[in-house]
């Protein structure tokens, strides 16, 4: 484990590997490339994606642990299947699926507010040392590749508009002929809620921005975890050939994506691996157990990510469902027979 490189630089950590060929979507200059077989490189992954593995070697060995994990098989398939997704296209209902597509790269778009993070001085709240961790790389370039990924940066477009993309070339539609404001606020974007701060999960002489950053974090990896389910739904619609006259592009679009979201669950399962295996310290200088911390957050997060969380989703999903079909002459039947290929 001695041989492995454990620091680096932030420059090291936002550092792409050379490509022969960028990648262009829909016109559109995005982030990572082709080598010169023809397999696409993600953005920022020269040191990153070893790093990410050194760390969490590291972090197992030392602590004789393995690494904090969340099944993707705890969270049910996306709605609607890829199957009403066919349906409602030979119908003549796209709407719902460019719906969708839209709130999920608006979605992937919001993510990059992780690079406003800018965590220092992280030593003070851990008695062990982490010199030589992901955490300590949180604000030296990891959360920036995060962002980076998402919202794009500088001329390279990220997975927000790699989204819109797909969306464009799979439907042959610009995005200006629908309102999509409007989708969006159907769709519970938005919503200012209640406007209040959320209640402290953990002891008070914990940092309140550590345990901030940290509820992001679970937050983050929730929402990266799932994702896949929407990698395999989309790719799988998009593939049809009979319904996409795109001979699969939008479907390889979405999968390139499906390969940058990779690194993003290691290094964030790697960190809170680190903060879980190691003794917290608060303001006043009392240890609190790692896994008592990361528990109080992971366990109420990731039970509004299973439960209320999906059902809303579904809700939206189902209410632009409702509202495209019934704008249809023959939107009853189309209705019914969605929901004879499956329940949301």
């Amino acid at each position: 484990m001695g041989t492995l490189q454990v620091e680096f630089t932030e420059a090291e950590l936002l550092a792409d590997v050379s490509v022969s060929e960028p990648l262009v979507a829909g016109g559109v200059r995005c982030h990572g490339g082709f080598r010169e077989d023809g397999r696409y490189v993600s953005p920022r992954t020269k040191y990153r994606v070893p790093a990410i593995a050194a760390w969490g070697e590291q972090n197992c060995e030392r602590f004789a642990t393995q690494l904090i994990d969340a099944p993707l098989e705890r969270w049910e398939r996306s709605f609607p299947s890829a199957e009403q997704a066919r349906f409602l296209i030979r119908s003549g209902v796209p709407e719902p699926l460019i719906a969708t597509l839209t709130r999920i790269g608006t979605v992937e778009g919001y993510g990059a507010n992780i690079r406003l993070l800018k965590p220092k001085n992280l030593q003070r709240h851990f008695v062990e040392d982490i010199v030589g961790t992901a955490i300590d790389h949180l604000g030296g370039g990891l959360f920036e590749a995060h962002g980076r990924d998402e919202a794009g940066w500088d001329v390279e477009a990220g997975h927000r508009d790699m989204w819109f993309a797909a969306r464009d070339i799979a439907f042959e539609r610009p995005a200006e002929e629908l309102d999509i404001e409007a989708m969006l606020a159907r769709m519970g974007f938005g919503q200012s809620g209640s406007g209040g701060q959320a209640d402290r999960l953990l002891p008070n002489d914990v940092s309140a921005d550590v345990e901030m950053m940290v509820s992001l974090m679970v937050r983050v990896l929730f929402i990266e975890i799932s994702a896949f389910h929407t990698f395999a739904w989309a790719e799988e619609w998009m593939s049809d050939t009979d319904l996409i006259g795109d001979a699969g592009e939008a479907a390889r679009l979405i999968s390139y994506i499906r390969t940058d979201e990779t690194p993003h669950v290691g290094y964030l399962r790697t960190a809170l691996s680190e903060m879980r295996d190691r003794t917290w310290v608060g303001d006043g200088g009392k240890h609190h157990s790692g896994t008592d911390m990361i528990g109080r957050i992971w366990e109420p997060l990731l039970a509004q990510s299973l439960g209320p969380g999906r059902d809303e989703g579904r809700r939206a999903a189902l209410g632009e469902v409702e509202y495209w079909c019934a704008k249809q002459r023959n939107g009853s039947d189309i209705l019914a027979e969605f929901h004879s290929l499956g329940s949301a």
